[in-house]
């Protein structure tokens, strides 16, 4: 419901990464257009290097990957990287990354006159100057990716990181990392769920949290053969998500 992926416009395009329980994530991901501006993306990491660690950071690696694996092998320091500041999330944005978003994508989510409110798409989006790399933010309600009667206060409300899985991680993709963050506030611990899965021509991570029964996504995309390079500064502005 909630996975999105950057694509690039190319004469053939990759093969979409879709979901087929996931409607939402399916339909930004469809959206790869030939403009630029029509990147889109979902993102997290997988990692992060151990002098930078945040001493109220615990990371529960999934059972499925190895433990030497940790959250803290693959990012760097985001502090000098210029913070946005969005609709209750915070977030670091890559020195080389310009503000992609739309005029329209700034007043959706308003009525006029009573009209009904059309859905925003985005919270936040932003990508390289050539459009490979995207970093994109969206805000769904949690009740639109998990039924419940419930407010969820926590994205562990979702499910584990093993149930959720399916609600953030298209269908017949390759899923390379996931891993449950503990951050700790001043009324407990929060939450984050991270993945990071792709396909042979596009790659993505993304983090999503849980805040008043919203749920807040940013993820990052990009071709595999961009992340080899990149892939570390793409998972640390991924991981700077923070929810205000």
């Amino acid at each position: 419901m909630a996975t999105i992926l950057s694509f690039t416009s190319q004469s053939h395009p990759p093969k979409p990464l879709l979901n087929p329980y996931n409607p939402v994530a399916n339909s930004l991901s469809e959206q790869s257009s030939t403009s630029r501006r029509a990147f889109i993306s979902i993102s997290s990491v997988s990692s992060l290097i151990a002098f930078v660690q945040p001493p109220n950071l615990v990371a529960q690696p999934s059972s499925s990957t190895s433990s030497k694996n940790t959250i803290l092998s693959g990012i760097t320091s985001t502090k000098s990287w210029f913070r946005y500041f969005g609709d209750g999330f915070a977030i670091r944005v890559p020195p080389d990354f310009e503000d992609i978003m739309e005029p329209e994508d700034y007043t959706a989510g308003l009525s006029l006159y009573g009209d009904k409110a059309k859905p925003r798409t985005f919270a936040a989006r932003f990508a390289t100057p050539d459009g490979s790399e995207v970093l994109s933010v969206v805000i769904r309600p949690s009740n639109q990716l998990k039924i419940t009667f419930l407010e969820a206060k926590d994205v562990s409300d979702l499910g584990t990181l093993k149930e959720a899985k399916k609600i953030f991680v298209p269908g017949g993709t390759d899923l390379y990392s996931a891993r449950a963050i503990k951050i700790k506030e001043d009324e407990g611990y929060r939450t984050y769920y991270f993945y990071e899965f792709g396909n042979d021509d596009q790659r993505a991570a993304l983090v999503a949290a849980v805040n008043s029964g919203k749920t807040i996504i940013a993820g990052v995309s990009a071709p595999q053969s961009k992340w080899a390079n990149d892939g570390v500064k793409l998972r640390s502005a991924a991981v700077s998500l923070t929810v205000l």
